[in-house]
């Protein structure tokens, strides 16, 4: 189902200056060029980012996408500003890839799994970073995103064999990807409705357990000073060469679900790690939209890949909802997936996301 159309009109012309001017274009560009077989071509690659140009970890994003369909790049070098991708046919099957030291596993797992569950399924071993800044964390995909791709009817296994922190990496998450499963016919989020449930998730990797504890009780005050009432579980994470530790906040909305990761570093008190964790729950309480500003960006492509069909027969295969913030993230994202797929998503300033078929 994926990699077999020819291109509507020669490759797909993209300016990786646009919008938020980072790697966001270049991930959902290979991952919609694997699924509709439509080759790209991008310039000015993440010119508003310092250093600019084409990184080691988005360079492992291209490396994937030509595994899975042995297709060909050109330009695919570190420092470059410009770059052609042409998929073949992506093929069911196991892969294993390395992003190398602390690049992110989760945002390559994310450029890599539509493709793979609409060729027939596999599994993905990736090795790397799997808790960094400016990345979704492993616990984020396991507890939020699955089972967002899951009412999809993606169904996707989640787990980690070895966590891995910045700046080693050294870190591996796997992932059994299956076929598409019967698909929803209308997604609609416009609330998240009354809050069920919070826990607190603190672990450590490499470090004194101690610290595990001293953020999950920094979290767990933190909340109650808002009126939250928060259980807290706090776990040793299996680590190889890295370091680090993470606080997870999980809210369990009638609705929605959400997720807020904080990370440990060197010299910062790990009191001040929980209580970064917990703001971000309670900020997002502050806001109107059903779904954290991460996860409204990260449901785009399974909501336009339901618009397109590409997930089945779903009438009208229209998704809904409304978000906390609207993000340079999203509505670049937006536009990227307009260009690929037969899909309109309006974007309101108030926080109103639908994602419908042209």
């Amino acid at each position: 189902m994926t990699g077999t159309e020819g291109p509507a009109s020669g490759p797909v012309q993209l300016d990786g200056s646009e919008g938020e001017g980072g790697g966001q274009i270049l991930r959902s560009a290979l991952s919609l060029s694997l699924i509709t077989g439509r080759p790209f071509h991008i310039t000015r690659l993440r010119e508003r980012r310092d250093p600019p140009g084409l990184r080691p970890q988005h360079l492992a994003c291209v490396r994937g996408a030509e595994a899975l369909s042995g297709g060909s790049s050109e330009g695919a070098t570190v420092g470059a500003s410009e770059l052609s991708f042409t998929p073949g046919p992506v093929r069911a099957d196991d892969y294993l890839l390395e992003v190398g030291t602390a690049g992110s596993t989760p945002l390559l797992f994310q450029c890599l799994v539509y493709p793979l569950a609409l060729a027939g399924g596999g599994r993905l071993t990736l090795r790397g970073g799997t808790h960094l800044p400016h990345s979704p964390s492993f616990h984020y995909l396991a507890t939020v995103w699955q089972p967002v791709a899951r009412a999809y009817g993606l169904p996707v296994q989640l787990t980690l064999p070895h966590a891995g922190f910045y700046p080693e990496g050294a870190g591996e998450i796997v992932a059994e990807v299956g076929p598409p499963q019967t698909p929803p016919l209308l997604v609609e989020l416009p609330a998240r409705g009354m809050l069920r449930e919070v826990r607190v998730s603190s672990f450590v990797g490499g470090l004194p357990f101690g610290i595990a504890e001293r953020q999950s009780r920094a979290a767990v005050a933190a909340l109650r000073e808002h009126g939250i009432l928060a259980e807290a579980e706090n776990r040793p994470l299996p680590v190889t060469r890295s370091a680090g530790t993470v606080t997870f906040v999980l809210a369990q909305f009638e609705h929605t679900i959400a997720g807020f990761t904080a990370l440990g570093e060197r010299g910062r008190p790990a009191e001040e790690v929980g209580r970064e964790a917990a703001k971000a729950l309670t900020d997002f309480m502050e806001t109107g939209g059903a779904l954290d500003e991460h996860l409204a960006d990260q449901i785009l492509l399974p909501a336009a890949l339901l618009a397109a069909g590409r997930l089945g027969p779903a009438t009208p295969g229209t998704t809904r909802f409304t978000a906390a913030r609207i993000t340079d993230h999203l509505t670049t994202h937006a536009r990227v997936v307009e260009r690929f797929l037969p899909v309109h998503v309006r974007v309101d300033a108030g926080g109103e996301v639908e994602v419908r078929p042209l």
